[in-house]
């Protein structure tokens, strides 16, 4: 009897593991800007293979990319050849499409690898907004010093000059909202930040610090 709890025990222990995987994947909304500057590699990439690397209990996709352009990270790998994922999107692992799409792809250097997961920033680089492509170029790395903080009800204020207030979060979730799709924030020369969206190089004439 004693033999029989015990295979019992460890049989529901390991069934709630599994259902606790399952899960396991929540991540934090963040302002595309956020997750630009707090990557170390952000490249835009066309994925031309992949391959399953047994390593870890599920596995890690290892894809191979054709790199069109870096945007942020060139100290660090100025050549991106894989970017990894664990294979499981229950554990984060973002599906990417083989010879098919150009991504736009965030993501974290470990031991010489570039990991990315589905709490970065990924997309396909046809459904990135004219705002956002600009701002990979440029206004986010103006904006590294700054601090994108959310709103989750009104009305909020900022609580400090490096501060920009995020309200996507009150009519939408994470960064499909007009302020994500859109505005970058940047800090001045004085050291105050604003959300600033534009087709000309931000300069000192920038005054409206509430909008959008």
């Amino acid at each position: 009897m004693t033999a029989w709890l015990s295979f019992l025990a460890v049989f529901l222990c390991s069934w709630s593991l599994r259902d606790l995987v399952v899960e396991a994947c929540t991540c934090v909304p963040i302002h595309p800007q956020d997750a630009f500057c707090n990557s170390d590699i952000v490249i835009r990439a066309k994925v031309v293979g992949k391959k399953l690397m047994k390593d870890g209990p599920f596995g890690t996709m290892r894809y191979t990319v054709k790199q069109m352009k870096m945007y942020r990270g060139f100290q660090i790998m100025p050549h991106v050849q894989y970017i990894y994922t664990e294979a499981s999107e229950s554990l984060c692992g973002v599906k990417l499409e083989v010879n098919k799409y150009q991504y736009l792809i965030t993501g974290r250097v470990y031991e010489g690898k570039v990991y990315t997961g589905l709490c970065n920033w990924y997309e396909k680089w046809d459904q990135l907004t004219l705002s956002q492509r600009k701002a990979l170029n440029h206004r986010y790395h103006l904006g590294c010093g700054c601090k994108i903080r959310p709103c989750y009800y009104v009305p909020c204020f900022a609580t400090s000059k490096n501060e920009c207030i995020w309200t996507d979060m009150i009519s939408n979730f994470g960064h499909s909202g007009y302020q994500a799709k859109h505005y970058a924030c940047i800090q001045r020369a004085e050291g105050y930040c604003i959300w600033y969206r534009g087709w000309s190089h931000p300069d000192k004439t920038i005054i409206n610090a509430t909008d959008p």
